[in-house]
């Protein structure tokens, strides 16, 4: 694999750009893999990845239904923060955010991680409360955070209304490390690493049957023949229930739609990413001047992937109360993601009833900020058995009644 830098840039320029190489090859499945993982989004692809490159395990095929990168990390709102109550929930997301700051050197690749700052609106008393909770939380996990004060939000987004009819801003939880990336150069920028490795990325491939033999995976059924395999990861997000039904086994998951919009570009008026929980919408700006707008996941279990009038109705009427000027702009497109959600509102990072089966799934609405942290953990526990970022979000907690609550620090969305 070539490098990208300054230099390539200026060489197939000179080149009239016809010397670039694909970023990752397009390969026939093999008849076996060390491992396989189903699901090639950003949590997938971050598993193969640090398979490679922690544990020396190459012979991986990563096998999606779709096209790379098509489902909920090419549909998501792009917000990364580590703000979290629970310490299991803290350290992951943490992990995460931290190996965001270096992804675009470590990948070659250029993944637009901006740390902008993330602002989570207290705008009651309750919230206010609660948010001064988590940031003392946060300073025994170790995670910068604080609560500021509503002139210190205002000076931080001047479009505020800081007086709003239903509910004033009191504060803010404010985590200056926290912001966004751009979510299909990080999918491509896995891809391109795990290709390089020697990885199999084999699209247009959908899983049809899990294959097992006294207790162990064998390997799956796909339509382009039969793989085997000695490891199998599921990390296929909204779907996972549909993959753990075929590995004989259930999830305790439902998958819902979560909706978001972005509006006409504008010139730059906001530099820092506001979740507003209370009136139920979050917002931030592009690099393309659009604002990114989202809200609530549906209220009814199902798997579309398209917006609907109604939800931005809801979403956008909450907003405007606290963003005025958001009044006067256009929608420019609406889209849906399917996230799995849980009971308490926390992945599934775990060993599964299947020998050598492991699933990856319940991350809700905060998928993409998670997914170097996730990826390093399921390779971790998909190599040696165990991981210590992995070693709370079990399936067996629920059972056991060890929830890790996060129903009030996941927010509006997330």
């Amino acid at each position: 694999m070539r490098r990208y830098s300054a230099f390539a840039i200026a060489r197939e320029a000179a080149r009239h750009h016809q010397g670039w190489e694909r970023a990752w090859r397009s390969p026939e499945p093999r008849k076996k893999y060390d491992a396989i993982i189903v699901g090639a989004g950003g949590h997938g692809l971050a598993t193969a990845y640090y398979l490679g490159k922690n544990h020396g395990l190459k012979n991986v095929a990563v096998i999606e239904k779709g096209w790379l990168g098509g489902g909920n990390t090419g549909r998501n709102t792009t917000i990364i923060r580590s703000n979290y109550l629970q310490d299991p929930s803290a350290a992951i997301y943490e992990k995460a955010r931290s190996l965001y700051e270096t992804m675009s050197q470590d990948l070659n690749y250029n993944v637009m991680f901006s740390p902008r700052g993330v602002i989570m609106l207290a705008q009651t008393h309750h919230e206010v409360r609660g948010y001064q909770r988590t940031a003392h939380a946060n300073q025994h996990q170790g995670v910068s955070t604080r609560f500021i004060s509503p002139e210190e939000v205002k000076k931080l987004v001047p479009i505020i209304n800081l007086d709003g009819p239903r509910y004033p801003v009191l504060g803010g939880l404010w985590q200056a490390r926290g912001g966004t990336a751009r979510h299909d150069a990080v999918a491509w920028g896995y891809a391109r690493a795990c290709s390089d490795m020697g990885m199999d990325i084999i699209q247009k491939c959908e899983v049809t049957g899990v294959r097992s033999s006294n207790g162990q995976v064998m390997g799956v059924e796909t339509t382009k023949g039969p793989i085997d395999c000695d490891k199998l990861g599921i990390v296929v997000a909204g779907h996972s229930g549909v993959l753990a039904d075929m590995a004989g086994f259930r999830l305790p998951i439902e998958s819902v739609a979560l909706q978001a919009l972005v509006s006409e570009p504008i010139k730059p008026c906001m530099d820092v990413v506001v979740m507003a929980n209370t009136v139920h919408g979050y917002m931030s700006q592009s690099d393309k001047g659009e604002m990114v707008i989202g809200g609530g996941a549906d209220g009814y279990n199902n798997y579309t992937q398209r917006g609907s009038f109604h939800h931005i109705e809801e979403t956008v009427r909450a907003l405007i109360e606290t963003f005025p000027m958001i009044s006067r702009l256009k929608m420019l497109r609406q889209w849906g993601g399917i996230v799995d959600m849980t009971g308490d509102r926390s992945p599934i990072i775990s060993k599964t009833p299947l020998g050598n089966c492991f699933v990856n799934c319940g991350w809700g609405t905060g998928g993409f900020k998670a997914i170097p942290g996730s990826g390093w953990a399921m390779a971790e526990l998909m190599a040696k058995g165990e991981s210590p970022l992995a070693a709370e979000f079990t399936m067996n907690r629920f059972k056991a009644g060890r929830f890790i609550d996060e129903s009030v620090a996941a927010g509006v969305a997330h």
